[in-house]
């Protein structure tokens, strides 16, 4: 069992402070120049960015995303590419002792030259390069940055590999990707995915910058807190390292102030020469109340404004601004009763936490399009939907400094994979250097973040070699398992544990956790229930019938696709494209028979549209989408959620759900909730709901009806709970009955209603299977209430009495939001509003309108009239497609 506390730092300043100077820094981000191998184009590109972003900005290419561009602009990726431009160092060079060139993000293979001088090479993008130029800088300079295509990059890596080939060797043709992925350390998905394009970028996609220093330079600053329980005292370690010039050790004073802690402490230090690390322990006063921080639904976020001083000598001054978090995470994998196998669960601050939430993939092909406030808007639509967590995926990258700050903010915990995926991968050294630096910058770079609560190894590997993905030969296998075990436990677990011991680490997902280990970290059966988490797709089973979804302890990984509406479409495609079986329909789907497991799926529980008008009938199908698979994750992660206190048949205490997948990376169908751009998929609108803090769930199981209490509230409460039958042909309920005196015990899921469904049907009188629906509510004192939930009772092609509805809607303002007053003849499921690229979203959204009158609010992104509204509304209901 670990336990983990943690703080976030920002980075601080250098403060001139008399003789030697406090280091300066000169930037080299904005305009350079960009040329063609063969120099046939040149142009003026930014960094940070990419040649792709650099191309479109000067009008040479159309939106890459725009219909099949993907593979029009192929050459760019297969071309090499060169970054240039002059440069006046703004400092006297030969009053410094040492000068670097530092990039904190290179994509990705590239050779680095100042004045004709080759001052370094780089070939993985997830790492920070340093480079001594303090020989080769002039007054006036000269930098080019020359690219090797990646394409060619993984090529050649794989061809060189003649010992035995390290597979997969290309993605599946249906993703009309590039090959050898796997060879070079960067982005996995951007090679193409079975969600998203092939666009292997080149550029300098992070900070560029010259940093010349005398006496010590400060290069990594990282707080961990931890918590003694024998003291019931907080303390915090500090750990920073130097690049120390001085040839004698440098000798100074380090102050540490935490004002709202009352803790102030100061440190003799002695820095030798070379790179040096100290690590220094602060008590915090224990006549301080510590306000911990805590998972979005759970708590504060409480933070400490915090100073460190570093004196190091001869008037040499570092001051560093950070803030302070603190919170301990235990990943709990023990024996349960009843139940063969281990939990699999997190305590935060020693409290079980049901993980809600969704799994991240980069939020563009481009990563200098990802603006701080895409993220804001994306993370704010996180927690606006009742998740607390997030997977860093990881065949995608780390993500900027700025998402793990926003996620600090708002109490959305990460689960952070290692950039692998869905392969085997080389351990030759040259690969195993670069990876060993790669980890140990980036967990240098993000273990102050609060929200990280777990490092894992990779995505799927392991399940690849125990279900033999790629096919290997038995007597050729052993050196696969050899090749697992050296890279994830050997160098990546190797690492993280000697840099930080406050979070836990496991070396795959899915995996069995400590039966993995204790298998030689590769089980036979990673997607054992009994053990650690899982991933589960079933594309043909019925998703209404949650007996196919496995009682798991975790589900990090589950989902169905859809597609997005049709105004992000709109955008990157031409009239001759609007139908599902369009070039470009097929063009956009990567995932092998996705466009017709979407068109099964629903087909099960409702007519598939027919209309003649073929925008209609394209617009229609891609509304059908959406709703199944809204219902269909609905229906999985309820039964995840009422899964959570109970063990049947040696299986269940499930702990988390985290469905495939929060956002898009282009528009496309695909698993997401969130459509590229941001705008929301009605299963996001239902997450809002089947997340809740307090949640009723119905299902059936041998013709009988249950309800479930679900509560992730910190205290018991007692409810009534609201059952209600509505005719499909009527306003006016048919029953209705309250059950008072409702106790449902904290952080718990538990039966709290029971009756056969044949007993409801005859007691209610005037129902059928066919003709009537079930509608129940949650309500305690006060505010206390959670949203109100259905159980269809047959499948709604099967239903008796719906009828086509006269849905309507009237807009108002009021302040900076809309209210939309709705009205409907008939019940009416699914209503769907639509206010096409307005960017904004509603609180409440596809739902099911049993009353006359409904009021949803829309929250604007952007300013907007409500003669605009008035105009891009359109309101959809299940019958309107037929």
């Amino acid at each position: 069992m670990l336990l983990v506390l943690l703080l976030a730092a920002c980075w601080g300043r250098g403060v001139l402070s008399g003789n030697p100077p406090g280091p300066a820094v000169h930037s080299l981000r904005g305009r350079w120049w960009l040329g063609s191998g063969n120099g046939s184009v040149v142009l003026r590109g930014d960094v940070p960015g990419c040649v792709h972003t650099a191309l479109l900005r000067q009008g040479l290419i159309q939106d890459p995303y725009y219909r099949f561009n993907d593979l029009t602009y192929r050459w760019i990726s297969l071309d090499n590419w060169t970054y240039s431009r002059t440069f006046k160092t703004p400092f006297d060079v030969s009053k410094w002792q040492k000068v670097n060139l530092v990039f904190e993000g290179v994509d990705t293979v590239a050779q680095i030259l100042i004045n004709n001088v080759t001052v370094g090479r780089t070939d993985n993008m997830f790492n920070r390069y340093s480079f001594d130029i303090t020989s080769v800088i002039k007054e006036v300079n000269f930098i080019e940055v020359r690219f090797l295509s990646a394409i060619s990059y993984g090529a050649k890596q794989s061809r060189s590999h003649r010992a035995y080939s390290v597979p997969p060797q290309c993605p599946p043709p249906v993703q009309k990707g590039e090959c050898h992925v796997n060879f070079i350390r960067k982005e996995q998905c951007s090679f193409s995915w079975d969600w998203g394009p092939s666009f292997p970028t080149q550029g300098i996609w992070k900070d560029v910058r010259i940093e010349a220093y005398n006496l010590c330079h400060l290069i990594y600053f990282t707080l961990t807190p931890s918590y003694v329980k024998s003291a019931q005292q907080w303390s915090l370690e500090i750990e920073s390292v130097f690049d120390v010039v001085s040839s004698k050790p440098v000798v100074g004073l380090v102050t540490v102030n935490i004002p709202k802690l009352q803790t102030q402490q100061t440190y003799t230090t002695e820095l030798p020469p070379g790179e040096a690390r100290i690590v220094l322990l602060v008590n915090i006063s224990k006549s301080t109340t510590v306000q911990t921080w805590w998972p979005s639904g759970h708590g504060n976020q409480t933070g400490y404004d915090m100073t460190t001083t570093f004196n190091m000598g001869a008037g040499y001054k570092i001051e560093k601004f950070s803030k302070a978090y603190f919170r301990t995470v235990e990943l709990v994998e023990e024996p349960i009763p009843g139940s063969p196998g281990l939990s699999f669960y997190f305590r935060i601050n020693g409290l079980p936490i049901f993980i809600k939430g969704s799994n991240w993939i980069p939020a563009d092909s481009f990563q200098d399009r990802v603006s701080s406030d895409i993220l804001k808007l994306i993370l704010q639509s996180t927690v606006d939907a009742n998740m607390n967590a997030l997977r860093v995926w990881g065949g995608g990258v780390y993500e900027q400094d700025e998402f793990y700050d926003i996620c600090d903010e708002l109490g959305i915990m990460i689960w952070q994979d290692f950039m692998f995926a869905c392969a085997l991968y080389p351990t030759d050294q040259n690969y195993l250097e670069s990876v060993r630096a790669e980890v140990t910058h980036q967990v240098k770079r993000l273990k102050s973040h609060p929200c990280i609560i777990l490092w894992s190894g990779n995505n799927e590997n392991e399940a690849a070699i125990a279900g033999n993905w790629f096919s290997i030969p038995q007597d050729k296998m052993k050196v696969y398992i050899l090749d697992y075990v050296k890279l994830y436990v050997k160098n990546i677990q190797e690492i993280v544990i000697a840099e930080d011991k406050s979070r836990p680490y496991i070396t795959s997902s899915p995996t069995n956790g400590k039966e993995s280990v204790k298998e030689r970290w590769l089980s036979q059966n990673p997607y054992d229930t009994h053990y650690g988490d899982t991933h589960f797709y079933d594309y043909l089973s019925d998703c209404w019938n949650w007996t196919v979804y496995p009682k798991t302890r975790f589900a990090s990984e589950y989902g169905f696709q859809s597609w997005p509406s049709f105004s992000t479409l709109e955008k990157v495609s031409s009239t001759e494209d609007w139908s599902y079986t369009s070039n470009f329909s097929l063009h956009r789907q990567h995932h092998a028979a996705g466009n017709n497991q979407m068109l099964h799926q629903a087909g099960l529980h409702f007519k598939l549209p027919q209309n003649t008008d073929p925008l209609k009938l394209f617009k229609d199908t891609i509304y059908l989408t959406q709703v199944m698979q809204a219902q269909c994750i609905k229906a999985e992660t309820e039964f995840y959620r009422r899964s959570q206190s109970e063990i049947i048949n040696g299986e269940g205490h499930t702990m988390g759900s985290l469905y495939w997948q929060l956002n898009d990376i282009w528009q496309a169908p695909s698993w997401a909730s969130l459509e590229y751009g941001g705008k929301w998929k009605m299963l996001h609108y239902f997450a809002q709901h089947f997340f809740a803090p307090l949640l009723p769930v119905g299902y059936e199981d041998d013709g009988v009806l249950y309800i479930y209490g679900v509560s992730d509230l910190h205290s018991d409460c007692e409810l009534t709970l609201q059952v209600t039958l509505h005719r499909w042909s009527s306003m006016e309920p048919v029953c209705t009955l309250a059950k008072e005196g409702v106790t449902l015990k904290a952080g718990s899921a538990a039966p709290i209603y029971k009756e056969p469904i044949n007993d409801l049907l005859k007691r209610c009188g005037n129902c059928t299977r066919q003709s009537c629906v079930v509608t129940f509510y949650l309500m305690g004192k006060g505010e206390l209430h959670g949203p109100g939930n259905y159980h269809f009772l047959s499948s709604l092609k099967d239903a008796v009495g719906l009828e086509k509805a006269m849905l309507s809607a009237t807009i108002s303002q009021q302040g900076d939001l809309y209210a939309f007053v709705l009205q409907t003849t008939a019940v009416t499921p699914f209503v769907w509003l639509d206010v096409g690229n307005i960017q904004g979203r509603f609180n409440d959204n596809g739902f099911l309108m049993t009353e006359k009158r409904k009021v949803v609010v829309f929250y604007p992104w952007e300013p907007v009239s409500i003669e605009e509204l008035e105009k891009s509304l359109s309101l959809t209901s299940l019958m309107d497609i037929y």
